[in-house]
């Protein structure tokens, strides 16, 4: 099964139809399964609602939803150990952690530099990396 944990920045640059959006579009398909943590809503819809585009529903309709039960300490120093983050994108890849336990199994998708450069520090598979 191929899985990925898909960051904000991946779905917003397909709702504002950015340069590559149809790629992005392709390589999501390409997974049986993409997991992000409930903070992308969030994020998504605020950002639908800056930039004045509608809808959305359909882009999370196939995400599973990251829900720790527990506070992701460990993953979050794992996580800074790496580099600095902001707390949004520190989160989504603390989320990945939980999720994947050893990040080699899970692909993290994202668009953001920073975050593609210490996923793959962790030893995510990182995609989409620039």
């Amino acid at each position: 099964m191929r899985a990925a944990y898909v960051d904000t920045s991946c779905l917003l640059a397909i709702a504002f139809e950015e340069l590559g959006a149809e790629d992005a579009t392709a390589r999501l398909l390409g997974y049986d399964r993409l997991f992000s943590s409930n903070l992308l809503e969030a994020e998504f819809r605020a950002g639908l609602l800056r930039e004045k585009v509608a809808g959305g529903d359909a882009s999370l309709a196939g995400i599973s939803w990251i829900l720790p039960d527990r506070p992701l300490g460990r993953e979050i120093e794992k996580v800074l150990s790496h580099g600095y983050l902001r707390g949004a994108d520190l989160w989504h890849m603390a989320c990945a952690l939980f999720l994947a336990g050893e990040p080699e199994h899970l692909d993290f998708v994202t668009l953001d530099r920073r975050q593609q450069d210490i996923a793959a520090r962790l030893g995510f598979n990182v995609p989409f990396s620039a």
